[in-house]
């Protein structure tokens, strides 16, 4: 694909179908909201779960050799300058001389300021981590930091989880967390904001090892997003040539989506070699190295670190399934997410709001929520509530008609093809769990 070729989805209609339907909302959108700062809406947050679930049963529930941890956003401040955060954290700016706005070289095209085109100064470096201080005084002891990525955590506790859990090299240990980043250019709605929700594995190997574990998990990592109905077409990899790796790098590769501004990064995989756990072990005094009992031998293992982002991850996703098709004279909008990321997983559609046919669908929808996320509604015709369980995207709709309460069967609708099928009330879960768990669309 070209690199100037952007996705087919304008991204205002996904901003727009997240305000109506409740996924995403502007933080404190009543006081004016502050620039970067998103909520998550009864929609959203069932989305933004079920991504984090998806990662987590993939990195970690279905996995030997991976363990998970919940470490504290706020940490010594040691921490950070052990990884080079305090000093190195920071990214070059321009400021406007005439209407004091900030911005990122490469954000924009030419030498003037692209809002007023004032004269712009030479690039400064500012700072990324948000400060605040700890304890009732605020001077210089009492800094610490909001933490600007979820990985140091993880390291300051390698020798924990190695003593606790008498874990053997080659071993992973997973976190999803919350990450703060000052960034001074926000945008792309999700995209790019100042609070955000990582999911990040460390990979510990033994050297020499490490090629083929990057290499792994590249592929592993490609493939989740496709197992999860992401379209193969809206996805490469691009590997950072030696002027872009990170100083403890060995290796690194983005795993990119065609967003509508362009292919951008979804999730990076670095080779971090044994810089960080060398960095806290001298920061700290405390020897991080692993010890093999096969070879007698004491090593700094490597670390592969695959890191994607939630708040993007859950972009891409609702971009890649976004689809408005014909439907008769109107235009049907579909959110085709795969049924495992899908907010409701059914809906409960009585025909009419009278009586006894509301007990039944009520009946159904009490028993059906013990297994599954789903949904009852019973507002306006049956077609507008089907267009409105597509537009979210909720895999079936299961109407209750009158009929129902002498056959003791419902309609099952299926939200991408439309067809429908009559089952027997007491056989809807087995003709769910299936359809719920399916790899692909």
């Amino acid at each position: 694909m070209a690199e100037n070729q952007s996705n087919h989805v304008e991204m205002e209609k996904i901003v727009s179908l997240s305000r109506r339907r409740g996924f995403v909302f502007q933080s404190s959108e009543i006081y004016g909201p502050p620039g970067g700062c998103w909520d998550y809406g009864p929609l959203g947050v069932l989305l933004k779960n079920n991504v984090k679930q998806a990662w987590w049963q993939s990195m970690v529930q279905e996995r030997d050799d991976v363990v998970g941890v919940d470490a504290s956003i706020l940490m010594n401040p040691k921490v950070w300058e052990a990884s080079g955060h305090v000093t190195g954290f920071s990214d070059p700016m321009q400021d406007c001389m005439v209407c004091k706005m900030r911005w990122r070289p490469g954000d924009f095209e030419g030498t003037v300021c692209p809002a007023c085109g004032g004269k712009l100064t030479e690039p400064r470096q500012f700072n990324l981590m948000f400060k605040t201080f700890m304890g009732p005084l605020e001077d210089t002891a009492s800094v610490v930091y909001l933490r600007p990525e979820t990985a140091q955590g993880i390291f300051t506790n390698f020798d924990n989880v190695l003593n606790t859990q008498r874990k053997k090299l080659p071993f992973g240990i997973g976190q999803i967390g919350k990450s703060f980043r000052n960034e001074i250019t926000t945008g792309n709605f999700i995209f790019r904001s100042r609070e955000f929700e990582q999911m990040e594995l460390e990979y510990f190997v033994k050297p020499g090892t490490d090629e083929d574990w990057h290499a792994h998990w590249l592929k592993t990592r490609l493939e989740w997003y496709v197992s999860l109905g992401m379209k193969k077409e809206h996805l490469q990899m691009r590997d950072h040539c030696k002027e872009e790796l990170a100083h403890y790098a060995k290796a690194c590769a983005d795993i990119q989506y065609l967003f509508p501004m362009g292919w951008s990064e979804l999730e990076g995989i670095a080779n971090r070699q044994d810089f960080d756990l060398k960095q806290h072990s001298k920061f700290s005094g405390k020897n991080l190295e692993y010890f093999d009992e096969e070879t007698k031998e004491r090593f700094t293992p490597y670390v592969i670190e695959p890191s994607a982002g939630v708040d993007r991850s859950v972009l891409a996703f609702m971009l890649d399934a976004y689809t408005e098709e014909p439907d008769k004279d109107e235009i049907r909008t579909v959110l085709k997410l795969h049924p495992r990321l899908a907010p409701y997983k059914a809906a409960i559609l009585p025909l009419s709001k009278k009586e006894p046919l509301t007990t039944l669908a009520k009946e159904i929808y009490a028993s059906l929520r013990k297994a599954w996320m789903v949904t009852y509604d019973e507002a306006q015709s049956i077609g507008r509530r089907y267009r409105r369980q597509d537009e979210i995207g909720t895999p079936y709709c299961i109407t209750v008609d009158f009929d129902s309460l002498n056959d003791k069967m419902v309609t099952v609708r299926d939200r991408d093809t439309m067809t429908q099928d009559r089952i027997p009330i007491d056989e809807i879960k087995a003709y769910l769990f299936p359809r719920l768990k399916r790899e692909g669309m």
